[in-house]
């Protein structure tokens, strides 16, 4: 009698880990912008994280989240070195790869790009760099003689997509939209206009993103965000996903 009053009370399970597929180990690699020192640095960081982890099956599968141009002194670097990875790895765009691109297409509309590390892409791409206040003739000219310099580079930057998922992981620039998660649009995706953050991600996946520099990496259950400031703080953050998370840094100070 007694014990069908008092029902034993058993403890709420555990949710299930959200995992990438199970064919494949993630390095994630957060945003770059023109640091072509610590991609460098990186890349070996990842190939000694690879040789070091046991073969279990899984295929490695390198995810870049954009920014790869802008702030620092070596977008052209950056970009040369993206394509010569070609096939190997997926290459997000992110939200200064869209602006890029809008310059190239609407220079005058566009050229707020400028003043957010445009100018240092043009440089490394040895375009003149033109006056903030320049007219619309020379941010044409501008943008005539930096399409000419970035060759395959503009095809490249325009055929990126925009997330890529795998298993219960979802990467993307800077998150996914709470309200409507399957949706493409590049105001939630790249620029991050949706409320992501505020909601904490999204239920049921892990975003990884970057996008919200941080001088930490942020880990949690449902968003992981990669992306320390490489342009100022001299590191560059990825993160493995397999069945565990291992954070993965190159420092400049390390390399000194």
């Amino acid at each position: 009698m007694l014990g069908r009053l008092f029902k034993k009370k058993h403890a709420a399970p555990e949710p299930k880990p959200l995992r990438p597929s199970d064919s494949e180990r993630l390095y994630v690699v957060g945003d770059i912008h023109g640091r072509f020192d610590l991609l460098r640095l990186l890349m070996k960081v990842l190939a000694r994280d690879f040789d070091a982890v046991p073969d279990d099956g899984r295929s490695p599968r390198l995810v870049f989240l954009g920014d790869y141009v802008d702030r620092g002194d070596n977008s052209r670097d950056v970009l040369e070195t993206m394509i010569r990875l070609g096939e190997n790895a997926v290459f997000l765009k992110g939200n200064h790869e869209a602006a890029l691109l809008g310059f190239l297409e609407a220079p005058e509309r566009n050229k707020s790009w400028l003043r957010y590390g445009g100018l240092q892409t043009l440089a490394s791409y040895g375009v003149k760099v033109p006056n903030l206040d320049a007219g619309e003739a020379t941010l044409f000219d501008a943008a005539v003689e930096l399409r000419n310099r970035m060759g395959p580079h503009v095809e490249f930057l325009q055929e990126m997509p925009v997330v890529y998922r795998s298993g219960d992981v979802v990467c993307v620039h800077a998150g996914l939209d709470p309200a409507n998660p399957d949706s493409t649009s590049e105001d939630a995706l790249l620029w991050g206009r949706s409320g992501f953050i505020e909601a904490g991600g999204v239920a049921g996946v892990c975003v990884i993103h970057g996008h919200y520099d941080d001088p930490e990496p942020v880990v949690t259950r449902n968003r992981i965000c990669v992306d320390t400031g490489a342009y100022y703080s001299g590191r560059l953050t990825a993160a493995r996903i397999d069945d565990q998370v291992r954070i993965l840094t190159a420092d400049i100070l390390d390399a000194a």
